[in-house]
C-alpha cells in the first residue's frame, strides 16, 4: 500500500498568519487552484487513488475530494484532525505569547503551554489511524490532512527521526509518500508536484 499524506490548500486563516487548529475554514481562491493543481499532478504521474481518508474539517475534506478527482470513496476520520490549540486558536503567528514561543523554539524538548494537545498524543492518534489501515486492501489512498497532524503521521512513520519533522515547514497542498511493504514502511518523500505544471 502507498500512502499519500497530503496538507490542505490556504485558507484566508493561513492567509493572514493566524493559528488555525480547529477552525472549521474553508479553501480560498488559492487554496483551491492549489487542490486542483495537484490533482492534474496527480493524474499527470498516473496515480489513481482507492480511498481517500480525509480530516473532518472543511478545508482538508475538501482537499481531499478535489486532489483526489471526486473519483474515489472519502471516508473521514477524526483522528486526522489538526493539532488542538485550545486559548491559543487564532493567534497572530507573527504577535505569539511567550510561551507558544517557547513551545515552537524546540518542539522535542518543550511540552505544549497548558490548554493545548501535547504533540505525544498527535503523533499517538497518527499512529493508531496508519496501522489500521494497513489491513486494507487497497493499493493507493490519499490521506488529507493538517500541518501539525501531518507532522505527527510523519513522525509515526519515521521513529528515527527524533522529532525532526516537527520544526520542518510544509506549505500548503505539500505532499508526501510512504510505501508499506514487506511489513515496514518506508522513509517518507516529499514529492515535487509543481514539476511540470
Amino acid at each position: 500500500m502507498k500512502v499519500y499524506i497530503i496538507r490542505h490548500g490556504q485558507t484566508m486563516m493561513n492567509k493572514k498568519d493566524a493559528l488555525q487548529g480547529r477552525t472549521d475554514s474553508p479553501l480560498n481562491e488559492k487554496g483551491y487552484a492549489q487542490a486542483e493543481d495537484t490533482g492534474k499532478w496527480f493524474e499527470s504521474q498516473g496515480i489513481v487513488f482507492d480511498r481517500v481518508y480525509t480530516s473532518p474539517l472543511i478545508r482538508a475534506k475538501q482537499t481531499g475530494e478535489i486532489a483526489s478527482g471526486n473519483r474515489c470513496p472519502v471516508v473521514t476520520d477524526e483522528r486526522l484532525i489538526e493539532m488542538d490549540y485550545g486559548p491559543y486558536e487564532g493567534a497572530d503567528l507573527h504577535n505569539l505569547p511567550q510561551e507558544i514561543i517557547w513551545f515552537f523554539s524546540d518542539f522535542v524538548n518543550h511540552p505544549a503551554p497548558e490548554g493545548m494537545e501535547q504533540l505525544s498524543s498527535v503523533v499517538e492518534r497518527a499512529g493508531r489511524f496508519l496501522e489500521e489501515i494497513r489491513s486494507e486492501s487497497d493499493e493507493a489512498v490519499l490521506v488529507s490532512t493538517h500541518a501539525i497532524a501531518m507532522k505527527g503521521l510523519l513522525e509515526y512513520l519515521t521513529p528515527e527521526s527524533g522529532g525532526s519533522y516537527w520544526s520542518k515547514y510544509i506549505g500548503n497542498c505539500a505532499v508526501y509518500v510512504s510505501e508499506y511493504k514487506n511489513g515496514r514502511d518506508t522513509v517518507p518523500v516529499e514529492l515535487d508536484t509543481t514539476a511540470g505544471n
